[in-house]
């Protein structure tokens, strides 16, 4: 079973891509996904909504739309934004999120059984070491937390997958070129999601990873899934 990124091995590589482009990153995330991925958000909150939580850590935060989204539905639980960026978290506090930490999600600076549900959206796959980074995760959760991660996935369906690929590896690094002037990002991007498990694959790491009854919730067509899991 495939635990660690292969192009995803030089953090300060992915630090200085995603630095760049921060100040355009919400821009060319909604226009890039047509607006699909403010549902992809809102499902992963309501999913979160309905686990009560009291003390969230949202990792891989980048500028904060998920964890705005949990706090609009959760009004009254504690949520952590966490981002190695502090460019992208200035941005996440300036539209509202309340508290934030800079710091690696793979060496989380939280004790044992700190947080009763953690959350990362589109941030796994950015990680050097899956595997690692989901253990970390089960660290910081209280027995019977909530994990719940988003992710970008490849569809089932041939025609869709071949359609998806083509806008990857062909449309999306020359739009996201245009919004950001920077296409390598966008490079990085069709190829991180091809590398990265899912479906049943990713379901396998998650338990080995410190988590039980994991679950995986396909969105528009398998292009991103919500994954998931208690821990153990």
């Amino acid at each position: 079973m495939l635990t660690k990124s292969t192009i995803a091995t030089q953090p300060e590589r992915v630090r200085q891509m995603f630095g760049s482009i921060a100040r355009r990153y919400d821009l060319a995330n909604h226009t890039l996904s047509c607006g699909v991925d403010f549902y992809w958000r809102n499902r992963a909150a309501q999913i979160v909504a309905g686990w009560k939580a009291k003390q969230v850590v949202d990792l891989a935060a980048g500028t904060g739309d998920l964890s705005l989204a949990i706090q609009k539905k959760l009004p009254d639980a504690e949520i952590t934004a966490v981002d190695f960026l502090p460019e992208m978290l200035e941005l996440a506090k300036s539209k509202g999120v309340r508290q934030t930490v800079v710091a690696d999600a793979m060496l989380l600076p939280f004790a044992d059984a700190s947080f009763d549900c953690v959350t990362v959206a589109f941030g796994l796959r950015n990680m050097e070491d899956w595997g690692r980074a989901l253990r970390e995760m089960a660290r910081v959760l209280r027995t019977n937390g909530h994990l719940l991660v988003l992710e970008f996935s490849l569809p089932r369906l041939s025609i869709l997958r071949a359609l998806y690929r083509f806008y990857l590896h062909r449309c999306l690094p020359v739009l996201g070129s245009f919004l950001t002037r920077q296409k390598n990002a966008y490079d990085y991007l069709g190829d991180s999601i091809e590398e990265f498990p899912s479906g049943e694959t990713m379901l396998q790491l998650v338990e080995v990873s410190g988590f039980r009854n994991a679950n995986a919730e396909p969105l528009t067509g398998g292009i991103a899934t919500i994954y998931t899991a208690e821990r153990l």
